[in-house]
């Protein structure tokens, strides 16, 4: 038993499990908790300065940045044609479930892992795949789901907006001033705490229904994921950390958000959610071993 690689695992692990476990409590407990006043927090502020912060304190090439979020790009289209196949061999609505095999949980989970397991050069390339993420969510997964009529929304996500000020400034070489950096730095320090605890509060109000779809399904978003990331990995010719971060945010679980969606169009959000609850759960047995696989 390598017990230094466990004692790492558990390092990279736990803070995840204890974070969304306090908002699963809470959940569970008389206090209300203000989800949708948390999440524009985080989507509106946290995540923008966290980019921001982020991409101005670490060396990073500019075009491994770019690269890193081609390969999300890459991946969404990848698994978009396979998942594709396979759902119309199950008969399955590719509208409701297409996006949750998808879309992974790259921010409220990919983040945070990225960031214990390879310090802020992991969170910094995983805040690049997280918004080209974000991007194909708000675009692909909008035409998805409901077709073209809301793509206008991927404007109004400030997440975008951070994304393209902080490489335009990576490119040009300007460093932001030490007071908007220390500001952006402490209002981005929020963010994950808040999006683990998000995390925990969301998987304590979502019911599963379908437990059969549900595991089939999630199984294959894991796999998939890894299975996709790590092709996609090998095209762009990625290495060391870039390399992980890839293939780790790939096979993270469904998006919570795959679920708001599925909810607010109309698009089988009981099965949706099974996936979301299942793949996470699933995720704390597959990560481990995809780590232990991945850390040097």
């Amino acid at each position: 038993m390598n017990l230094p690689l466990l004692a790492e695992l558990f390092a990279v692990i736990s803070p995840i499990v204890i974070c969304a476990a306090v908002g699963y409590g809470w959940a569970r407990s008389p206090l209300e908790f203000p989800g949708d006043f948390v999440r524009r927090v985080v989507m509106w502020i946290g995540t923008p300065c966290l980019i921001l912060a982020t991409l101005d304190q670490v060396e990073i090439p500019s075009a491994l940045l770019l690269q890193t979020g081609a390969a999300a790009v890459t991946v969404v289209a990848i698994t978009a044609v396979a998942f594709s196949i396979l759902l119309r061999g199950m008969s399955l609505d590719r509208a409701s479930y297409l996006p949750p095999l998808l879309f992974p949980n790259c921010g409220n989970m990919g983040l945070p892992v990225a960031l214990f397991a390879f310090g802020d050069t992991g969170l910094a390339l995983a805040l690049a795949f997280y918004v080209a993420m974000t991007l194909m969510h708000f675009t692909v997964g909008v035409v998805i789901s409901v077709g073209w009529g809301q793509i206008g929304q991927v404007l109004r996500t400030p997440v975008v907006w951070a994304a393209l000020l902080a490489i335009t400034l990576h490119l040009t070489g300007v460093s932001l001033p030490r007071w908007t950096a220390n500001t952006f730095s402490l209002l981005g320090g929020m963010t994950i705490p808040l999006m683990l605890i998000t995390l925990g509060v969301s998987l304590a109000s979502i019911r599963i229904h379908g437990m059969g779809h549900a595991l089939l399904l999630s199984t294959l978003r894991l796999l998939g994921g890894a299975l996709a990331g790590l092709l996609v990995a090998s095209l762009f010719s990625l290495e060391g950390v870039a390399k992980s971060v890839v293939i780790l945010q790939a096979a993270m679980p469904a998006a919570v958000l795959n679920y708001m969606l599925a909810l607010q169009h109309g698009r089988a959000a009981r099965e949706v959610a099974g996936i979301v609850v299942v793949s996470t759960l699933l995720s704390f047995i597959t990560l481990p071993l995809l780590l232990a696989w991945l850390l040097p």
